[in-house]
């Protein structure tokens, strides 16, 4: 009887290890904390966490919305922003776009959102299919690290 246990024990745990091998040799992506201030002017910027559970790394390669004809995804180094092509998202790992650091670019605003509201995106990637996403307007200064 011990010996039956003992196979069916190992068959599941191959089992196990073959499934979530599966799963994870592709990107497995997933977003939150995706916000952007209220904007002053005619651009904005927009800040959100993908995370990667997959096995795969992916690249963010570009956003597209409503809200503008000209959205870029920036990086700033140095104290200075610069337009990039696309952003890694490691496997197992997570693209944080953070005031102060790397995020989303809108110009040429076509309305101007208020706190309380949402602006739809879509962030397209290298291989994963595009995740429409609602940025939560917040007042002007907002920091999530700071509430």
């Amino acid at each position: 009887m011990a010996g039956i246990s003992a196979v069916v024990l190992s068959t599941g745990l191959i089992l196990t290890g073959c499934s979530s091998e599966s799963s994870s040799g592709k990107p497995e992506l997933k977003v939150d904390g995706a916000f952007m201030p209220e904007p002053v002017g005619d651009m904005a910027a927009g800040f959100l966490t993908v995370r990667n559970d997959g096995g795969e790394a992916d690249k963010l390669t570009s956003v597209t919305s409503a809200l503008s004809d000209d959205v870029t995804i920036h990086e700033s180094k140095n104290q200075k922003m610069r337009k990039v092509a696309a952003f890694d998202i490691p496997a197992e790992g997570e693209l944080a776009l953070e005031r102060g650091g790397s995020h989303i670019m809108f110009m040429e605003l076509k309305q101007r959102p208020k706190p309380g509201g949402h602006v739809s995106v879509r962030l397209h990637f290298e291989k994963s299919d595009p995740i429409a996403v609602e940025l939560a307007v917040k007042e002007p200064t907002y920091n999530p690290k700071k509430h």
